[in-house]
């Protein structure tokens, strides 16, 4: 009885490692995808534009530092919504925060050296880098770990309004670019990185997710294994 608990818990931190390295990996991908859609240079996400355009106003503290402190900024929000669901365990969600914040700069290095010219070049890049940014999407929904404190502001104020959640989102992204438009006319007199490539995202990236999660039920089918995403 004693080997079976033994050998029960060792499959659960087996099945935990396997998913926080999952996870990870989700994360880097999702920063290469992001790399790549700031390379194209025709329009990046929600977020994105707020931390890169920071980089342009302020370039002594780089994107990967303006995300962290972005994420802290929702986690303190979160608090402020909710308070009496807010637990010392969501501060874990700082730890893929910071990995996300250290894969993002390592990838804009590793692909500082992309510049294109032609306009179907870069259209074809940022649809490149936002299946990467989705695949990686995937992977972390896949792992079921802890959330991003932007994913989880979002979740509290879903359960504190009750409102459509995709409304909620909606609203969320359309605040951050308001917030990264007004933010470049006062310090720059000019709007950056919200482009075509920033709609495409939006479409994008929901799109492939829906099929990488079909493509992978359909693969756990074929071994007779009941579909989950």
């Amino acid at each position: 009885m004693q080997n079976n608990t033994v050998i029960t818990e060792m499959q659960s931190k087996s099945s935990l490692t396997k998913r926080w390295i999952m996870y990870l990996i989700g994360i880097y991908v999702l920063t290469f995808g992001v790399s790549l859609a700031i390379r194209a240079g025709i329009g990046i996400s929600p977020q994105s534009s707020l931390t890169r355009i920071m980089t342009v106003i302020y370039p002594q503290l780089t994107q990967g530092t303006y995300n962290f402190i972005l994420e802290l900024i929702m986690l303190f929000l979160t608090y402020l919504v909710l308070p009496k669901d807010f637990k010392l365990k969501n501060f874990a969600s700082l730890i893929p925060a910071f990995a996300l914040a250290l894969f993002l700069d390592f990838n804009l290095k590793m692909t500082s050296f992309i510049h294109l010219d032609m306009y179907f070049a870069k259209l074809m890049l940022l649809v490149f880098g936002d299946a990467a940014l989705a695949f990686g999407l995937f992977l972390m929904i896949r792992a079921n770990l802890v959330l991003m404190p932007i994913d989880m502001f979002v979740n509290t104020v879903f359960k504190r309004t009750q409102k459509k959640w995709g409304n909620i989102k909606t609203i969320f992204d359309c605040s951050l670019l308001i917030l990264a438009a007004l933010i470049g006319l006062i310090f720059l007199s000019k709007i950056m990185f919200i482009r075509e490539g920033t709609i495409l995202n939006a479409i994008l990236v929901g799109q492939y997710i829906k099929l990488f999660s079909y493509l992978f039920n359909r693969s756990k089918a074929k071994k007779g294994i009941a579909p989950t995403i």
